[in-house]
Protein backbone atom coordinates (compact mmCIF):
# COMPACT_ATOMS: atom_id res chain seq x y z
CA UNK A 1 0.00 0.00 0.00
CA UNK A 2 3.29 2.44 0.74
CA UNK A 3 5.59 2.05 -1.59
CA UNK A 4 9.39 2.10 0.12
CA UNK A 5 9.91 5.61 -0.53
CA UNK A 6 6.45 6.47 1.32
CA UNK A 7 7.19 4.50 4.32
CA UNK A 8 11.17 6.33 3.98
CA UNK A 9 9.20 9.91 4.25
CA UNK A 10 6.75 8.52 7.21
CA UNK A 11 9.17 6.89 9.17
CA UNK A 12 11.31 10.18 9.33
CA UNK A 13 8.13 12.05 10.71
CA UNK A 14 7.53 9.54 13.25
CA UNK A 15 11.08 10.01 14.88
CA UNK A 16 9.01 13.45 16.14
CA UNK A 17 6.75 11.37 18.10
CA UNK A 18 7.77 11.36 21.66
CA UNK A 19 4.53 9.73 23.30
CA UNK A 20 3.04 6.46 23.52
CA UNK A 21 -0.27 5.83 21.69
CA UNK A 22 -2.68 3.42 20.27
CA UNK A 23 -3.91 2.91 16.95
CA UNK A 24 -7.44 0.43 17.80
CA UNK A 25 -9.21 -0.59 14.66
CA UNK A 26 -12.50 -2.37 13.98
CA UNK A 27 -12.68 -4.13 11.38
CA UNK A 28 -15.34 -6.35 9.41
CA UNK A 29 -14.20 -9.40 6.84
CA UNK A 30 -14.61 -6.51 3.99
CA UNK A 31 -11.55 -5.77 1.45
CA UNK A 32 -11.33 -2.18 2.80
CA UNK A 33 -10.76 -3.71 6.23
CA UNK A 34 -8.26 -5.76 5.27
CA UNK A 35 -6.62 -2.61 3.46
CA UNK A 36 -7.00 -0.62 6.43
CA UNK A 37 -5.43 -3.68 8.59
CA UNK A 38 -2.35 -3.57 6.43
CA UNK A 39 -1.94 -0.10 6.47
CA UNK A 40 -1.93 0.22 10.61
CA UNK A 41 0.44 -3.07 10.89
CA UNK A 42 2.67 -1.21 8.40
CA UNK A 43 2.80 2.44 10.60
CA UNK A 44 3.21 0.52 13.91
CA UNK A 45 6.04 -1.15 12.61
CA UNK A 46 7.76 2.26 11.56
CA UNK A 47 7.57 3.93 15.28
CA UNK A 48 8.19 2.03 18.71
CA UNK A 49 5.94 4.40 19.96
CA UNK A 50 2.75 3.27 18.34
CA UNK A 51 0.89 -0.33 18.78
CA UNK A 52 -1.74 -1.55 16.85
CA UNK A 53 -4.83 -3.12 18.09
CA UNK A 54 -7.36 -4.65 15.81
CA UNK A 55 -10.27 -5.28 18.63
CA UNK A 56 -11.81 -1.95 18.65
CA UNK A 57 -15.58 -2.17 18.48
CA UNK A 58 -16.73 0.90 16.82
CA UNK A 59 -20.13 0.62 15.00
CA UNK A 60 -18.51 2.44 12.07
CA UNK A 61 -16.26 -0.38 9.86
CA UNK A 62 -13.56 -0.80 8.99
CA UNK A 63 -12.62 2.55 11.14
CA UNK A 64 -9.32 2.94 13.91
CA UNK A 65 -9.09 5.54 16.57
CA UNK A 66 -6.07 7.44 17.50
CA UNK A 67 -6.12 6.01 21.73
CA UNK A 68 -2.94 8.01 23.80
CA UNK A 69 -1.46 6.50 27.20
CA UNK A 70 -2.70 9.08 29.46
CA UNK A 71 -3.14 7.08 32.74
CA UNK A 72 -1.56 8.55 35.96
CA UNK A 73 -1.54 11.57 34.21
CA UNK A 74 -4.99 12.84 35.45
CA UNK A 75 -6.04 13.77 31.84
CA UNK A 76 -8.71 12.64 29.88
CA UNK A 77 -8.14 10.39 26.66
CA UNK A 78 -8.68 12.53 23.18
CA UNK A 79 -11.48 11.06 21.05
CA UNK A 80 -10.40 10.92 17.32
CA UNK A 81 -11.61 8.21 14.93
CA UNK A 82 -10.76 8.31 11.19
CA UNK A 83 -13.73 6.03 9.60
CA UNK A 84 -11.50 5.96 6.43
CA UNK A 85 -8.44 5.31 5.01
CA UNK A 86 -6.47 8.30 5.03
CA UNK A 87 -4.56 7.72 1.74
CA UNK A 88 -4.93 10.19 -1.20
CA UNK A 89 -5.37 14.14 -0.29
CA UNK A 90 -5.84 13.15 3.08
CA UNK A 91 -2.41 11.13 3.81
CA UNK A 92 -1.25 14.55 5.15
CA UNK A 93 -3.67 14.49 7.29
CA UNK A 94 -2.82 11.19 8.90
CA UNK A 95 0.35 12.14 9.38
CA UNK A 96 -0.70 15.40 11.18
CA UNK A 97 -2.80 13.32 13.56
CA UNK A 98 -0.45 10.46 14.05
CA UNK A 99 2.60 13.23 15.37
CA UNK A 100 0.10 15.40 17.39
CA UNK A 101 -0.99 12.23 18.89
CA UNK A 102 2.44 11.17 19.50
CA UNK A 103 3.22 14.81 21.37
CA UNK A 104 4.41 16.86 18.68
CA UNK A 105 3.59 20.31 18.46
CA UNK A 106 1.46 21.82 16.17
CA UNK A 107 2.38 25.03 14.08
CA UNK A 108 -0.43 27.24 15.33
CA UNK A 109 -0.46 30.59 17.12
CA UNK A 110 -0.40 29.69 20.74
CA UNK A 111 -3.08 32.16 21.22
CA UNK A 112 -5.62 30.04 19.10
CA UNK A 113 -4.08 26.68 21.29
CA UNK A 114 -5.52 28.00 24.07
CA UNK A 115 -8.49 28.94 23.25
CA UNK A 116 -9.56 25.49 21.68
CA UNK A 117 -8.41 24.21 25.12
CA UNK A 118 -10.69 26.72 26.79
CA UNK A 119 -14.02 25.61 24.61
CA UNK A 120 -16.69 25.02 27.31
CA UNK A 121 -18.84 22.30 26.51
CA UNK A 122 -19.33 19.01 24.52
CA UNK A 123 -18.83 18.79 20.66
CA UNK A 124 -19.30 15.67 18.64
CA UNK A 125 -17.71 16.26 15.33
CA UNK A 126 -18.81 14.05 12.00
CA UNK A 127 -16.99 15.17 9.25
CA UNK A 128 -17.68 13.68 5.82
CA UNK A 129 -15.07 13.45 3.19
CA UNK A 130 -13.66 12.76 -0.19
CA UNK A 131 -10.11 10.94 -0.71
CA UNK A 132 -10.32 13.31 -4.30
CA UNK A 133 -11.43 16.20 -2.03
CA UNK A 134 -8.56 18.98 -2.13
CA UNK A 135 -10.41 21.30 -0.06
CA UNK A 136 -11.49 18.96 2.72
CA UNK A 137 -7.87 17.74 4.24
CA UNK A 138 -8.02 21.53 6.03
CA UNK A 139 -11.48 20.84 8.14
CA UNK A 140 -10.11 17.70 8.77
CA UNK A 141 -6.71 18.79 10.14
CA UNK A 142 -8.59 21.64 12.11
CA UNK A 143 -11.06 18.99 13.60
CA UNK A 144 -8.71 16.42 14.51
CA UNK A 145 -6.19 19.16 16.35
CA UNK A 146 -9.32 20.07 18.51
CA UNK A 147 -9.97 16.35 19.64
CA UNK A 148 -6.29 15.75 20.35
CA UNK A 149 -5.91 19.64 22.34
CA UNK A 150 -9.51 19.04 24.18
CA UNK A 151 -11.13 16.18 25.47
CA UNK A 152 -14.26 17.32 25.25
CA UNK A 153 -13.89 17.45 21.67
CA UNK A 154 -14.74 14.44 19.61
CA UNK A 155 -13.81 14.63 16.11
CA UNK A 156 -14.91 11.50 13.25
CA UNK A 157 -14.14 11.86 9.86
CA UNK A 158 -15.64 9.79 7.42
CA UNK A 159 -15.08 8.53 3.81
CA UNK A 160 -18.47 9.39 1.96
CA UNK A 161 -17.42 7.00 -0.82
CA UNK A 162 -16.75 3.47 2.08
CA UNK A 163 -20.21 4.77 3.82
CA UNK A 164 -22.55 5.71 0.98
CA UNK A 165 -25.42 4.88 2.91
CA UNK A 166 -24.36 7.41 5.36
CA UNK A 167 -24.23 9.51 2.41
CA UNK A 168 -27.39 8.65 1.07
CA UNK A 169 -29.42 8.90 4.71
CA UNK A 170 -28.56 12.11 5.48
CA UNK A 171 -28.40 13.49 1.62
CA UNK A 172 -24.98 15.10 1.57
CA UNK A 173 -24.29 16.05 -1.73
CA UNK A 174 -21.15 18.12 -0.85
CA UNK A 175 -17.77 17.39 0.97
CA UNK A 176 -16.30 18.64 3.17
CA UNK A 177 -19.72 18.30 5.40
CA UNK A 178 -19.60 18.51 8.88
CA UNK A 179 -22.05 17.57 11.09
CA UNK A 180 -21.81 19.22 15.14
CA UNK A 181 -24.17 16.83 17.39
CA UNK A 182 -25.88 15.47 14.78
CA UNK A 183 -26.89 18.65 13.50
CA UNK A 184 -25.12 20.12 9.93
CA UNK A 185 -22.75 22.63 11.07
CA UNK A 186 -21.17 23.63 8.06
CA UNK A 187 -20.42 22.97 4.40
CA UNK A 188 -17.33 23.66 2.25
CA UNK A 189 -13.80 24.84 3.06
CA UNK A 190 -13.58 25.95 6.71
CA UNK A 191 -10.54 26.88 8.43
CA UNK A 192 -9.17 26.29 12.44
CA UNK A 193 -10.00 29.82 13.40
CA UNK A 194 -13.40 29.86 11.53
CA UNK A 195 -14.23 26.94 13.44
CA UNK A 196 -13.30 28.39 16.56
CA UNK A 197 -14.56 31.41 15.78
CA UNK A 198 -18.05 30.00 15.41
CA UNK A 199 -17.84 28.19 18.56
CA UNK A 200 -16.31 30.68 21.08
CA UNK A 201 -18.81 33.57 20.33
CA UNK A 202 -16.83 36.16 22.72
CA UNK A 203 -13.75 35.81 19.88
CA UNK A 204 -14.84 38.56 17.46
CA UNK A 205 -15.01 41.01 20.29
CA UNK A 206 -11.67 40.52 22.04
CA UNK A 207 -10.17 40.43 18.40
CA UNK A 208 -11.93 43.49 17.33
CA UNK A 209 -10.29 44.93 20.14
CA UNK A 210 -6.70 43.79 19.15
CA UNK A 211 -7.02 44.65 16.28
CA UNK A 212 -8.23 48.32 16.87
CA UNK A 213 -5.12 48.60 19.06
CA UNK A 214 -3.03 48.75 16.03
CA UNK A 215 -0.37 51.02 15.11
CA UNK A 216 -1.22 52.92 11.45
CA UNK A 217 0.19 50.48 8.75
CA UNK A 218 2.68 52.24 5.97
CA UNK A 219 0.95 49.50 3.66
CA UNK A 220 -2.62 47.74 4.45
CA UNK A 221 -3.50 45.06 1.60
CA UNK A 222 -6.84 43.46 1.93
CA UNK A 223 -6.71 40.21 0.29
CA UNK A 224 -4.16 37.68 0.63
CA UNK A 225 -4.57 35.50 -3.10
CA UNK A 226 -0.85 36.01 -5.08
CA UNK A 227 -1.56 39.46 -5.98
CA UNK A 228 -1.96 40.28 -2.04
CA UNK A 229 0.71 38.22 -1.40
CA UNK A 230 3.42 39.93 -3.93
CA UNK A 231 2.47 42.71 -2.77
CA UNK A 232 2.78 42.30 0.82
CA UNK A 233 6.31 40.63 -0.20
CA UNK A 234 7.22 43.83 -2.16
CA UNK A 235 5.99 46.00 0.55
CA UNK A 236 7.76 44.13 3.21
CA UNK A 237 10.91 44.11 1.30
CA UNK A 238 11.22 47.72 1.24
CA UNK A 239 11.67 47.99 5.05
CA UNK A 240 8.04 49.76 5.83
CA UNK A 241 5.14 48.58 8.59
CA UNK A 242 2.79 46.25 5.97
CA UNK A 243 -0.04 44.42 7.14
CA UNK A 244 -2.81 42.38 5.16
CA UNK A 245 -6.03 41.48 6.17
CA UNK A 246 -7.19 39.03 4.13
CA UNK A 247 -10.05 36.06 4.73
CA UNK A 248 -7.81 33.36 3.54
CA UNK A 249 -4.13 33.43 2.71
CA UNK A 250 -4.37 32.33 -0.99
CA UNK A 251 -7.68 33.39 -1.41
CA UNK A 252 -8.83 31.27 -4.99
CA UNK A 253 -6.05 29.44 -5.82
CA UNK A 254 -7.15 27.06 -2.77
CA UNK A 255 -9.66 26.12 -5.21
CA UNK A 256 -7.91 25.32 -8.01
CA UNK A 257 -7.21 21.59 -8.37
CA UNK A 258 -3.73 21.91 -10.35
CA UNK A 259 -1.35 25.00 -11.76
CA UNK A 260 1.08 23.95 -14.19
CA UNK A 261 1.46 27.51 -15.73
CA UNK A 262 3.42 29.28 -13.22
CA UNK A 263 6.60 30.49 -14.49
CA UNK A 264 9.31 28.66 -12.63
CA UNK A 265 7.03 25.75 -11.35
CA UNK A 266 7.07 22.46 -13.39
CA UNK A 267 3.83 21.26 -11.43
CA UNK A 268 1.60 22.01 -8.24
CA UNK A 269 -1.29 22.50 -6.60
CA UNK A 270 -3.21 25.20 -5.67
CA UNK A 271 -3.05 24.08 -1.64
CA UNK A 272 0.57 24.04 -1.92
CA UNK A 273 0.79 26.71 -3.76
CA UNK A 274 -1.26 28.79 -0.93
CA UNK A 275 0.82 27.71 1.80
CA UNK A 276 3.85 28.68 -0.33
CA UNK A 277 2.22 32.21 -0.48
CA UNK A 278 1.82 32.57 3.09
CA UNK A 279 5.44 31.36 4.06
CA UNK A 280 6.77 33.57 2.53
CA UNK A 281 4.95 36.69 3.13
CA UNK A 282 5.70 35.61 6.85
CA UNK A 283 9.41 34.93 6.19
CA UNK A 284 9.40 39.04 6.01
CA UNK A 285 7.35 39.92 8.91
CA UNK A 286 4.12 40.95 7.35
CA UNK A 287 1.33 41.59 10.31
CA UNK A 288 -1.28 38.90 8.99
CA UNK A 289 -5.00 39.21 9.68
CA UNK A 290 -6.69 35.99 8.76
CA UNK A 291 -10.29 35.98 9.17
CA UNK A 292 -11.09 39.40 8.67
CA UNK A 293 -13.84 40.33 5.82
CA UNK A 294 -13.13 44.08 4.73
CA UNK A 295 -16.89 45.50 4.95
CA UNK A 296 -16.02 49.61 4.24
CA UNK A 297 -13.04 51.97 2.85
CA UNK A 298 -12.92 55.19 4.52
CA UNK A 299 -10.54 57.81 2.02
CA UNK A 300 -7.72 60.13 4.07
CA UNK A 301 -9.43 63.27 4.94
CA UNK A 302 -6.27 65.38 4.17
CA UNK A 303 -3.52 64.71 1.30
CA UNK A 304 -1.27 62.00 2.90
CA UNK A 305 -3.23 61.05 5.70
CA UNK A 306 -4.39 58.08 7.15
CA UNK A 307 -6.74 55.81 5.32
CA UNK A 308 -9.44 53.78 7.41
CA UNK A 309 -10.57 50.10 6.20
CA UNK A 310 -13.45 48.98 8.69
CA UNK A 311 -13.92 45.21 9.07
CA UNK A 312 -17.21 43.03 9.37
CA UNK A 313 -16.23 42.65 13.43
CA UNK A 314 -15.89 46.04 13.30
CA UNK A 315 -12.73 46.87 14.07
CA UNK A 316 -10.95 49.79 11.57
CA UNK A 317 -7.77 49.28 10.22
CA UNK A 318 -5.12 52.53 9.30
CA UNK A 319 -2.31 52.89 6.91
CA UNK A 320 -1.06 55.50 4.97
CA UNK A 321 -1.43 54.01 1.74
CA UNK A 322 -3.97 50.60 1.32
CA UNK A 323 -3.74 47.96 -1.60
CA UNK A 324 -6.98 45.88 -2.27
CA UNK A 325 -6.71 42.72 -4.11
CA UNK A 326 -9.86 40.84 -3.13
CA UNK A 327 -10.08 38.80 -6.02
CA UNK A 328 -12.76 36.91 -7.36
CA UNK A 329 -15.45 33.80 -6.50
CA UNK A 330 -17.55 31.57 -8.53
CA UNK A 331 -20.44 33.10 -10.37
CA UNK A 332 -23.75 32.13 -9.67
CA UNK A 333 -26.16 31.18 -12.50
CA UNK A 334 -28.83 33.30 -10.26
CA UNK A 335 -31.69 31.24 -11.53
CA UNK A 336 -34.65 29.92 -9.19
CA UNK A 337 -33.80 26.69 -7.08
CA UNK A 338 -29.54 27.67 -7.14
CA UNK A 339 -29.03 28.92 -3.53
CA UNK A 340 -32.13 26.75 -2.22
CA UNK A 341 -29.96 23.45 -3.18
CA UNK A 342 -26.90 24.67 -2.93
CA UNK A 343 -24.61 21.84 -1.35
CA UNK A 344 -27.85 19.82 -2.08
CA UNK A 345 -27.10 18.99 -5.26
CA UNK A 346 -25.85 22.26 -6.38
CA UNK A 347 -21.78 22.65 -6.51
CA UNK A 348 -19.02 24.05 -7.58
CA UNK A 349 -16.22 22.33 -7.31
CA UNK A 350 -16.12 18.75 -9.63
CA UNK A 351 -12.48 17.55 -8.03
CA UNK A 352 -14.41 17.99 -4.31
CA UNK A 353 -18.30 16.60 -4.67
CA UNK A 354 -17.95 14.44 -8.05
CA UNK A 355 -17.45 11.20 -6.09
CA UNK A 356 -20.76 11.99 -4.16
CA UNK A 357 -22.23 11.51 -7.41
CA UNK A 358 -21.44 8.39 -8.72
CA UNK A 359 -23.41 6.32 -11.36
CA UNK A 360 -25.85 9.02 -10.76
CA UNK A 361 -26.64 12.07 -13.30
CA UNK A 362 -25.58 15.29 -13.65
CA UNK A 363 -24.85 18.78 -15.47
CA UNK A 364 -22.38 20.98 -16.00
CA UNK A 365 -23.81 24.79 -16.88
CA UNK A 366 -20.52 26.80 -19.12
CA UNK A 367 -19.18 26.03 -22.54
CA UNK A 368 -15.52 27.45 -21.37
CA UNK A 369 -12.47 25.86 -20.26
CA UNK A 370 -13.44 25.08 -16.52
CA UNK A 371 -16.92 23.95 -17.43
CA UNK A 372 -16.28 21.55 -20.65
CA UNK A 373 -13.38 20.56 -18.11
CA UNK A 374 -15.46 19.42 -15.25
CA UNK A 375 -17.59 18.05 -17.60
CA UNK A 376 -14.78 15.23 -19.08
CA UNK A 377 -13.89 15.02 -15.17
CA UNK A 378 -17.60 13.79 -14.32
CA UNK A 379 -18.06 11.50 -18.06
CA UNK A 380 -15.51 9.58 -15.83
CA UNK A 381 -17.51 8.89 -12.06
CA UNK A 382 -21.25 9.85 -13.30
CA UNK A 383 -23.89 7.83 -15.10
CA UNK A 384 -24.04 10.92 -17.61
CA UNK A 385 -23.12 14.39 -17.92
CA UNK A 386 -25.52 16.87 -19.85
CA UNK A 387 -23.20 20.07 -20.19
CA UNK A 388 -25.84 23.40 -20.89
CA UNK A 389 -23.97 26.26 -22.72
CA UNK A 390 -25.60 29.74 -23.05
CA UNK A 391 -24.16 30.61 -26.47
CA UNK A 392 -24.22 28.81 -30.03
CA UNK A 393 -20.87 27.35 -29.34
CA UNK A 394 -18.43 25.84 -26.38
CA UNK A 395 -15.92 28.55 -26.07
CA UNK A 396 -13.47 25.96 -24.28
CA UNK A 397 -10.10 24.77 -26.14
CA UNK A 398 -10.41 22.85 -29.52
CA UNK A 399 -8.45 19.72 -28.02
CA UNK A 400 -11.07 19.91 -24.69
CA UNK A 401 -13.81 19.70 -26.99
CA UNK A 402 -12.60 17.48 -28.94
CA UNK A 403 -12.46 15.52 -26.27
CA UNK A 404 -15.40 15.95 -24.52
CA UNK A 405 -17.31 14.88 -27.98
CA UNK A 406 -15.65 11.68 -27.95
CA UNK A 407 -17.54 10.46 -24.92
CA UNK A 408 -20.02 8.29 -25.10
CA UNK A 409 -22.18 9.68 -22.14
CA UNK A 410 -22.40 13.48 -22.98
CA UNK A 411 -24.80 15.49 -24.38
CA UNK A 412 -24.22 18.94 -25.46
CA UNK A 413 -26.71 21.78 -25.85
CA UNK A 414 -25.70 24.90 -27.17
CA UNK A 415 -28.28 28.25 -27.77
CA UNK A 416 -29.82 26.99 -24.21
CA UNK A 417 -30.63 29.23 -20.97
CA UNK A 418 -30.68 27.59 -18.43
CA UNK A 419 -34.09 28.75 -15.86
CA UNK A 420 -34.83 26.74 -13.31
CA UNK A 421 -32.85 24.37 -10.56
CA UNK A 422 -35.78 21.85 -9.47
CA UNK A 423 -35.60 19.80 -6.49
CA UNK A 424 -38.10 17.80 -4.61
CA UNK A 425 -37.23 20.34 -1.38
CA UNK A 426 -34.21 18.66 0.11
CA UNK A 427 -32.14 17.60 -2.78
CA UNK A 428 -31.86 18.47 -6.80
CA UNK A 429 -33.85 16.37 -9.17
CA UNK A 430 -33.45 18.40 -12.51
CA UNK A 431 -32.57 21.40 -14.49
CA UNK A 432 -34.79 23.78 -16.80
CA UNK A 433 -33.54 25.55 -20.26
CA UNK A 434 -34.78 27.26 -23.07
CA UNK A 435 -33.67 26.71 -26.25
CA UNK A 436 -32.45 30.47 -27.91
CA UNK A 437 -33.76 29.35 -31.49
CA UNK A 438 -36.77 27.69 -30.99
CA UNK A 439 -37.96 29.06 -27.82
CA UNK A 440 -39.33 25.54 -26.40
CA UNK A 441 -38.58 24.82 -22.73
CA UNK A 442 -36.96 21.97 -21.82
CA UNK A 443 -36.77 19.74 -18.66
CA UNK A 444 -34.10 17.76 -17.55
CA UNK A 445 -34.15 15.11 -15.00
CA UNK A 446 -30.76 14.30 -13.19
CA UNK A 447 -29.06 14.46 -9.49
CA UNK A 448 -26.38 17.08 -9.90
CA UNK A 449 -25.51 20.08 -11.10
CA UNK A 450 -22.20 21.87 -11.25
CA UNK A 451 -22.08 25.40 -12.07
CA UNK A 452 -18.99 26.88 -14.09
CA UNK A 453 -19.40 29.77 -15.53
CA UNK A 454 -16.98 32.05 -14.31
CA UNK A 455 -15.70 34.69 -11.84
CA UNK A 456 -17.51 37.85 -9.93
CA UNK A 457 -15.18 40.48 -8.35
CA UNK A 458 -15.33 41.04 -4.55
CA UNK A 459 -15.83 44.80 -4.88
CA UNK A 460 -19.55 45.34 -3.72
CA UNK A 461 -18.06 46.84 -0.38
CA UNK A 462 -16.40 49.48 -2.35
CA UNK A 463 -19.10 50.29 -4.21
CA UNK A 464 -19.36 54.69 -3.98
CA UNK A 465 -15.92 55.12 -2.73
CA UNK A 466 -13.68 53.32 -5.82
CA UNK A 467 -14.36 53.71 -9.30
CA UNK A 468 -15.50 50.38 -10.71
CA UNK A 469 -16.41 49.27 -14.17
CA UNK A 470 -19.73 48.23 -15.23
CA UNK A 471 -18.75 44.34 -14.31
CA UNK A 472 -17.64 45.35 -10.68
CA UNK A 473 -14.03 45.30 -11.27
CA UNK A 474 -12.24 48.63 -9.62
CA UNK A 475 -10.41 50.58 -12.60
CA UNK A 476 -6.72 50.85 -12.52
CA UNK A 477 -4.42 53.03 -14.62
CA UNK A 478 -1.05 51.45 -16.00
CA UNK A 479 0.57 51.56 -12.07
CA UNK A 480 -1.94 50.12 -10.19
CA UNK A 481 -3.86 53.85 -9.02
CA UNK A 482 -7.43 53.68 -8.13
CA UNK A 483 -8.81 57.07 -8.48
CA UNK A 484 -8.61 57.13 -4.83
CA UNK A 485 -5.13 58.92 -3.55
CA UNK A 486 -3.45 56.32 -1.63
CA UNK A 487 -5.17 53.77 -3.03
CA UNK A 488 -3.98 50.95 -5.11
CA UNK A 489 -5.57 47.52 -6.79
CA UNK A 490 -4.04 44.84 -8.13
CA UNK A 491 -5.15 41.13 -9.58
CA UNK A 492 -8.47 39.58 -10.42
CA UNK A 493 -10.69 42.40 -8.91
CA UNK A 494 -9.11 44.60 -11.52
CA UNK A 495 -9.94 45.98 -15.03
CA UNK A 496 -6.45 43.94 -16.12
CA UNK A 497 -7.31 41.45 -18.25
CA UNK A 498 -6.35 37.90 -18.23
CA UNK A 499 -7.29 36.60 -14.87
CA UNK A 500 -4.27 34.48 -14.49
CA UNK A 501 -2.34 33.91 -11.22
CA UNK A 502 1.08 35.21 -12.83
CA UNK A 503 -0.39 37.92 -14.11
CA UNK A 504 -2.42 39.24 -10.64
CA UNK A 505 1.52 38.37 -9.00
CA UNK A 506 3.29 40.56 -11.26
CA UNK A 507 0.12 43.09 -10.76
CA UNK A 508 0.74 42.79 -6.99
CA UNK A 509 4.48 43.54 -7.21
CA UNK A 510 3.79 46.79 -9.34
CA UNK A 511 1.28 47.97 -6.89
CA UNK A 512 3.70 47.41 -3.62
CA UNK A 513 6.17 49.70 -6.27
CA UNK A 514 3.79 52.43 -6.90
CA UNK A 515 2.37 52.28 -3.14
CA UNK A 516 5.78 52.48 -2.02
CA UNK A 517 6.34 55.68 -4.41
CA UNK A 518 3.50 57.38 -3.02
CA UNK A 519 4.44 57.31 0.37
CA UNK A 520 8.36 58.84 -0.72
CA UNK A 521 6.57 61.55 -2.05
CA UNK A 522 4.31 62.66 0.60
CA UNK A 523 5.34 66.09 2.55
CA UNK A 524 8.45 65.38 4.27
CA UNK A 525 6.93 64.95 7.58
CA UNK A 526 4.41 62.75 6.55
CA UNK A 527 7.07 60.94 4.48
CA UNK A 528 9.73 60.82 7.36
CA UNK A 529 7.11 58.78 9.56
CA UNK A 530 6.24 56.57 6.61
CA UNK A 531 9.78 55.48 5.93
CA UNK A 532 12.09 55.79 8.83
CA UNK A 533 11.73 54.58 12.19
CA UNK A 534 9.70 52.01 11.80
CA UNK A 535 11.85 49.44 9.57
CA UNK A 536 11.55 45.87 10.57
CA UNK A 537 12.94 44.42 7.78
CA UNK A 538 15.69 45.75 5.44
CA UNK A 539 15.20 47.47 2.00
CA UNK A 540 16.28 44.67 -0.29
CA UNK A 541 14.04 45.79 -3.20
Amino acid sequence: MLDDSLKTQLQAYLQRVNRPFELVASLDDSASARELEQLLVTIGGLSDQISVRLDGSDARKPSFSLRRSDAGTGAEPQSLTFAAIPLGHEFTSLVLALLWTGGHAPKVEPELIEQIRALDGDYRFEVYMSLSCHNCPDVVQALSLMAVLNPRVQTVVIDGGLFQHEVKARDIMAVPSVYLNGELFGAGRMSLEQIVAKLDTRAAARDAAKLDAKDAFDVLLVGGGPAGSAAAVYAARKGIRTGMAVERMGGQTNDTMAIENYISVLETDGPRFAAALEAQVRHYGVDVMTQQRAVELIPATTPGGLIEVKLENGARLQSRSVILSTGARWRNVNVPGEQEYKNKGVAYCPHCDGPLFKGKRTAVIGGGNSGVEAAIDLAGIVSHVTLIEYGDQLKADAVLVAKLKSLPNVTIHTNAQTTEITGDGSKVNGLKYRDRVSGLEHQVELEGIFVQIGLVPNTEWLKGTVELSRFGEIVVDAKGHTNVPGVFAAGDCTTVPYKQIVIAAGEGAKAALSAFDHLIRQPAAAADQAVTGQVEQPALA
